[in-house]
């Protein structure tokens, strides 16, 4: 097969394309043809080594974590899953046109939802709901700051909360403001403006996809027993609030997940912008547009 190939940390440039060997399914594990591969930051940050005392790399490796294809062979004890059967979800070496994962990490693609956009889901639908769910511990009624609401993984958090019957301040771009209440934020505000951020109430807690300084700046305004959860680690003064609950944590399969919110894609209920597709043999540039910032969910395809 055709992937693409890491051999050493460093550039995007290192990303290769060329011939490896193709996978097999072992037990409880399903041979997926690739049609589409999501890309996320947690890519490049392996990539370039980043984040190699987490989540070291093994070389020759093949990158990529969400998928979207069809079912190309199913490993002994595989149940619910056929030959020819298009699915999607979380799983090592989605950069490659065949890709083997746990088949209780997949689900079946809802139909109507193109694989393009099934392949964009996993890895954002999972750590959105998580955050909402397990680590800001969302309760209806409550009142929560949800930051970077409008990114791929903002938006499904956002409509993650809503469906909980949270109310949330979207932390948004001034620009963003209207966009953020259109889709059913109760509030938003421009987290760039510090005297925004100051005039924040008491929250029951605050879900943030941004970290960094904003994160120490928030801390203040959750309640005592609330929770702080985060997706970019815990806020580097932490120990100063003892009362709040600091919940950093990395997301997980949930097959159940994923197929909740391809269902709300499928049936208009919730969007998922994909800002570019490219062919999987453009990985590297995939990555370099990616790390610049100022673009939303990529998908790498194999049809192209």
């Amino acid at each position: 097969m055709k992937a693409v190939v890491l051999h050493e940390y460093g550039p995007p440039s290192n990303l290769k394309y060329e011939d490896f060997a193709d996978p097999k399914a072992g037990p409880a594990q399903v041979l997926v043809e690739v049609y589409a591969a999501g890309v996320n930051p947690i890519d490049w940050k392996m990539r370039s080594g980043a984040a190699k005392d987490i989540f070291p790399v093994s070389f020759p490796a093949i990158l990529g974590f969400d998928v979207a294809g069809i079912v190309r062979e199913c490993g002994t004890g595989v149940e619910g899953f056929a030959k020819g059967d298009h699915i999607f979800g979380r799983l090592s070496g989605a950069y490659a046109e065949l890709a083997v994962g746990k088949a209780t990490d997949l689900a079946k693609v809802p139909e109507g939802l193109d694989l393009t956009t099934a392949a964009a889901l996993p890895v954002i639908a999972t750590t959105a709901d998580q955050l909402i769910r397990e680590a800001a511990k969302a309760q209806s009624g409550q009142t929560i700051l949800l930051t970077g609401a409008l990114g791929s993984v903002g938006r499904i958090a956002l409509f993650c909360a809503l469906e909980q019957g949270v109310k949330v301040i979207a932390g948004v771009r001034k620009k963003q403001i209207e966009e953020a209440l259109a889709l059913g934020a109760t509030e938003a505000i421009d987290i760039s403006d510090d005297d925004a951020v100051a005039r924040l109430g008491i929250l029951d807690a605050v879900a943030d996809t941004i970290g960094g300084d904003l994160a120490t700046k928030l801390l203040s305004h959750i309640k005592e027993g609330g929770n702080y959860a985060s997706i970019v680690g815990p806020p580097k003064d932490a120990a100063l609030h003892p009362t709040v609950h600091i919940n950093a944590f990395g997301s997980h399969p949930d097959a159940k997940a994923i197929v909740h919110y391809a269902e709300a894609i499928r049936d208009g209920k919730l969007k998922l912008p994909i800002d570019l597709i490219l062919p999987l043999s453009k990985a590297a540039e995939a990555h370099t547009k990616g790390e610049k910032g100022g673009i939303g969910k990529i998908v790498l395809t194999t049809n192209s």
